[in-house]
């Protein structure tokens, strides 16, 4: 079976927590689900580990230490423009 992308497992898991959620499931579904979305969590966490440290591999500068900055907090494009008919 292949491997699942990141972002299909997450669209899975919010399927699966929106099922639970519902509580329209009989116990022994409602258990298999939940085990199933503790997998793809489990899975989802390691890979979002491995992309972090692939970063912080990339980023580490020539002496070692890693070049650490933190994201800009405004970052998205403007919307000023945004809905104008002119």
């Amino acid at each position: 079976m292949a491997k699942k992308t990141f972002e299909e497992s997450m669209a899975q898991l919010e399927k699966i927590v929106e099922e639970l959620e519902a509580g329209n499931l009989p116990l022994d579904k409602a258990l298999k689900k939940f085990e199933e979305g503790i997998g793809l969590s489990r899975a989802c966490f390691e890979k979002l580990d491995e992309t972090e440290k692939k970063i912080v591999q990339l980023m580490e500068k020539q002496d070692g230490t890693a070049a650490q900055a933190p994201f800009a907090e405004n970052t998205a494009p403007s919307d000023k423009n945004a809905g104008s008919n002119e």
